[in-house]
């Protein structure tokens, strides 16, 4: 499988290319040049086939020849070590929780997977790689754990200071090893920015060979369609028109389900909930696409005010408005509308969500009032206590923390405090 940019000025180019890249040359992201339909006997067999052999059968075209399949298997089978269960709620809506990995985020799938694809890329490399990555709050743990210790591959995380929850703050701080932590004195897209600028600067990229961990590499965003053909595989037997609600920031993880829609999932349509960072939801209402600077909401995640994938979503549907919106409903949510809805559904269904998955549920909520026949499912994308403060206050109950979380709590942070792209440069050139 060959790569374009979806800037169209660069050379078409390979996977691995692709992955130790990260961006194009002409700053675009790169797209694979075809998706290949599964057989309809996949998804009608699905219920015979392991969480392995759908996600192996589902990437296999993506990365092909530049990985053999006997290691691509090993790669997925460690990549998806534990578990994606659905937990239905009421008869028309489930949560699918994609907090069981080792950082307990939905990021787990892509850094891994990503990880082990650059070690086997640089497996022979006397070169070192440097992953440098933005984060808005889980990517960065999902990152430095994911890539904590592989050979040849330093890891440089970028993070607002003040705009992470705790735990997530101790999750990419205090592994060491091959992984760095700098503190930006401003918000995401700060990060992202100085992310951008620095694989375009020529004296750096002269010096060291740089790439990307967020959702803009490939290697990060595909993997992430796994776990919507895991969802359907739970829920097709007695659910027929499945909605994804997605929790969207960056539009990395719907951008993944739209591609599994591609491999022939039947899926009856995607919402975007989104925080009061609404770009997306007011494009679909005007069909103007207006970046705006990020607001600061206790969905910290999905704090992006120009969301990097939002282009593949744009690519997938050929530029057409109409066809886009046909598959793409999109939300708005406040504060003081997911604190309701975390109360809501602790109270009705004794269920501990996190802010942004109950960003989810109200998306399924604002879709089922004119959509009476289907089935919605939230993504629940972290677990809970990556944000007591504010879940803890709302349902007013103590959270027992998971052994993952124990694991860092009481660990010293270190991280390094910048505030410009200059300072970044410098620290890259002498470290």
């Amino acid at each position: 499988m060959n790569y374009y940019s979806l800037n169209k000025k660069a050379p078409n180019t390979t996977f691995k290319n692709a992955v130790i890249k990260g961006l194009a040359p002409d700053k675009g992201l790169y797209f694979p040049e075809s998706i290949t339909p599964l057989p309809e006997d996949f998804f009608k067999n699905i219920d015979n086939l392991s969480n392995i052999e759908i996600a192996f059968a589902a990437i296999k075209q993506f990365v092909s020849p530049e990985i053999p399949e006997d290691v691509l298997k090993t790669i997925v089978e460690e990549t998806l070590s534990f578990d994606f269960p659905v937990i239905q709620l009421n008869e028309n809506v489930s949560t699918l929780e994609l907090f069981h990995g080792p950082t307990m985020a939905f990021k787990d799938v892509g850094a891994r997977f990503m990880a082990r694809c650059l070690g086997y890329f640089n497996k022979d490399n006397t070169n070192e790689v440097t992953v440098l990555v933005a984060t808005s709050g889980d990517t960065g743990g999902a990152v430095a754990n994911g890539f904590l210790g592989v050979k040849g591959v330093n890891v440089v995380i970028l993070y607002p200071s003040g705009k992470v929850s705790d735990i997530q703050e101790k999750q990419l701080t205090t592994l060491g090893q091959n992984i760095t932590a700098l503190e930006v004195d401003g918000v995401f897209d700060d990060c992202q920015d100085m992310v951008k600028r620095a694989f375009l600067d020529e004296e750096l990229t002269s010096k060291m060979q740089l790439t990307s961990a967020n959702s803009i590499n490939v290697a990060r965003w595909l993997p992430q369609l796994f776990y919507f053909m895991f969802a359907y595989k739970q829920l097709h037997n007695s659910h027929k028109n499945i909605v994804f609600s997605v929790p969207s920031g960056n539009f990395g993880n719907i951008c993944a389900g739209m591609m599994a829609q591609q491999l022939g999932l039947p899926i009856r349509k995607f919402i975007a909930s989104n925080n009061k960072n609404n770009v997306v939801t007011n494009y679909l209402k005007t069909e103007e696409y207006t970046p705006k600077p990020s607001i600061q909401t206790i969905s910290n995640a999905m704090d992006v005010g120009n969301p990097s994938n939002f282009i593949r979503i744009q690519e997938i549907y050929k530029n057409n408005f109409a066809d886009l919106k046909d598959n793409l409903s999109s939300f708005s949510f406040s504060d003081e509308e997911t604190k309701e809805a975390l109360a809501h559904i602790y109270k009705t269904y004794n269920y501990v969500a996190d802010p942004h998955g109950a960003v989810g549920y109200l998306g399924c909520k604002e879709y089922l009032k004119k959509n009476k026949d289907v089935h919605c499912v939230f993504l629940e994308t972290a677990h809970s206590t990556k944000f007591l403060d504010v879940v803890e206050e709302v349902i007013k109950e103590k959270q027992p923390l998971p052994e993952q979380i124990q694991e860092v709590m009481y660990k010293t942070k270190v991280a390094t405090k910048i505030g410009s792209y200059n300072e970044l440069k410098s620290y890259l050139l002498n470290n």
